[in-house]
């Protein structure tokens, strides 16, 4: 790709592994016997959200990691992170110094999994798709820029572009940008269920429990696909665990062989003090934050001061000592503290936790005190440690006696929908980043069609300082925009940062690739991962 494109050396310090504890294992070894790896993600169909793997559909973490495994996109991000390089493409770059026209040739030769060929239609196709279906909680967001597409022949297209966009190559990274068949995806209509075809690295099959919950994922090499990818693997399982205690005991059995996300602070502390000589803990740089949004309709919080000495009012320092130790660290911005443009903004306007400030706002704004407000929480998306994240906001909350709050844990399938219709005044989400850019911890919040659906809206944001910031090729040059954005979230509280979280795997000491399985944006890579010898 064209090295313009997108420069991002302040991430390039993320992306080394650090193995903390090691066992004997050597590269190599018995690549036939099934390499399982357990995850505390749920995969659920419900009558709200009957597609869960339908790229026009999928837009959380843990789908996004099985669909990577068998969708292909024109470009992805490698291994190491850094500018995304061609996948399904043969060469990608922009033509323009503008960065508005992005050209893609497609690989010679390129199959879906059955056979069938892959044409720069099918890409047009599928973009295209998404865009058009428009999903309530799809991720055509990212893909709202394109103006037209343009094939020429069976290997050429070539997307022109709204506006200047230099982070255009990493949305064509995600799983939104995804390759499906005509045949199998419809062009307005979701495919429901947990079938799963395209032109990646590997084939699926998912086995369902009561006709709506995915339990397990099994994933075979496809021996048609022409890519960037090398695996180091014939087949791999991903089984979905109710608890991090319960994959916890089947890694220590050996009934699996890898635990991805979400392990528990607990099990992470247990490791580091008394590691085993049969199970390897890797810590990864991590992007991922927590914070707190708000419907900025509801009575209870749609004054700002309300927000502000809620923010005004919480520790983090507390919040991450108590509840999560070591796996994380305080955030004051959206922007994780290792993306360039971040500035520690919340902590600018707010300085340390303060109840006198926090009743100094609500009086000069004449809000009557107690403000009784209830916590939102998700009870499985994150881990069973959240409901203590939630006690400890609460209680923190309620000891400065300008608040009286009650918090509500919600299974995920139910609380999303909720948190889109506006049913929370407050509630807790986390953020796996699509990719690491500042942009992507700005417009997906704030931007046109925004994930979180949020009736906040800002013109000097959305209009001028979000194209602002994507002229630039080098990305340190977009820090001002960021800069100006991040004040503004800092007045206006419509979201309120609280924790940047490292990430962890845990390994039987036979399994090599563990430093690679998973990149900065939590990217699950399971074609990294090889059975060595002891």
């Amino acid at each position: 790709m064209n090295r313009k494109t997108l420069v991002l050396p302040a991430v390039v310090a993320l992306l080394a592994p650090v193995l903390a504890a090691c066992g004997g294992s050597e590269s190599g070894g018995d690549g036939g016997k099934t390499i399982v790896v357990g995850t505390t993600d749920q995969f659920v169909a419900t009558k709200d959200a009957p597609a869960p793997l339908d790229p026009a559909h999928a837009y959380e973490t843990g789908i996004w990691n099985v669909m990577r495994q068998t969708t292909q996109s024109l470009v992805h991000v490698p291994r190491g992170g850094g500018m995304p390089v061609p996948d399904a493409a043969s060469a990608c770059n922009f033509t323009d110094k503008e960065n508005e026209s992005y050209r893609c040739t497609l690989r010679s030769g390129l199959e879906f999994a059955d056979g069938t060929k892959v044409t720069a239609d099918d890409v047009k196709y599928s973009v295209q798709r998404v865009i058009d279906i428009k999903d309530d909680n799809g991720p055509s967001g990212l893909l709202d820029n394109i103006d037209t597409m343009e094939t020429k022949g069976d290997a050429e297209i070539v997307f022109h572009l709204k506006t200047p966009d230099a982070t255009f190559p990493y949305k064509l990274a995600t799983p939104a940008a995804g390759i499906v068949q005509k045949d199998k995806y419809g062009p307005k209509k979701l495919r429901d269920g947990f079938e799963m075809d395209g032109s990646g690295p590997y084939k699926m099959k998912a086995e369902v429990k009561d006709g709506e919950q995915a339990v397990k994922f099994t994933f075979t090499k496809n021996s048609n696909y022409k890519g960037d990818v090398k695996l180091a693997n014939d087949k791999v399982e991903l089984r979905s665990f109710p608890t991090a205690e319960a994959m916890g005991t089947a890694l220590a059995k050996g009934e699996i062989d890898m635990m991805t996300r979400a392990m528990t602070p607990g099990q992470i502390q247990q490791m580091q003090v008394s590691p085993s000589k049969d199970i390897n803990l890797v810590e990864m740089p991590g992007l991922e934050i927590r914070y707190l949004g708000f419907n900025t309709d509801d009575p209870s919080v749609k004054n700002k001061a309300v927000r502000q000495a809620l923010a005004q009012s919480i520790d983090r320092s507390q919040l991450v000592n108590k509840v999560y130790g070591q796996t994380a660290e305080p955030l004051y911005s959206l922007i994780p503290t290792s993306i360039a443009g971040h500035t520690n903004s919340f902590f600018n306007k707010y300085g340390e936790a303060s109840k006198a400030k926090a009743q100094a706002i609500l009086k000069n704004a004449n809000i009557q005190t107690p403000v009784k407000l209830t916590l939102n929480y998700t009870k499985d998306h994150y881990g069973s440690i959240t409901e203590d994240e939630f006690k400890n906001l609460s209680s923190q909350l309620n000891a400065t006696g300008l608040f009286s709050t009650t918090i509500q844990g919600t299974e995920w399938s139910k609380f999303r929908p909720a948190q889109k219709k506006g049913e929370y005044a407050v509630y807790g989400l986390g953020w796996f980043p699509d990719f690491p850019d500042p942009d992507n911890f700005v417009a997906p919040f704030f931007g046109k069609d925004n994930f979180l659906n949020t009736p906040y809206a800002n013109n000097d944001i959305r209009n001028t300082l979000i194209p602002q910031s994507r002229v630039a090729a080098d990305r340190n040059q977009a820090s001002k925009p960021f800069e100006s954005i991040q004040d503004i979230v800092a007045s206006d509280a419509p979201v309120v940062p609280l924790w940047q979280g490292k990430q962890y795997v845990a390994a039987r000491s036979d399994i090599t690739g563990t430093e690679w399985a998973i990149n900065s944006s939590s990217d699950l890579q399971l074609w990294e991962l090889a059975r060595g010898k002891k």
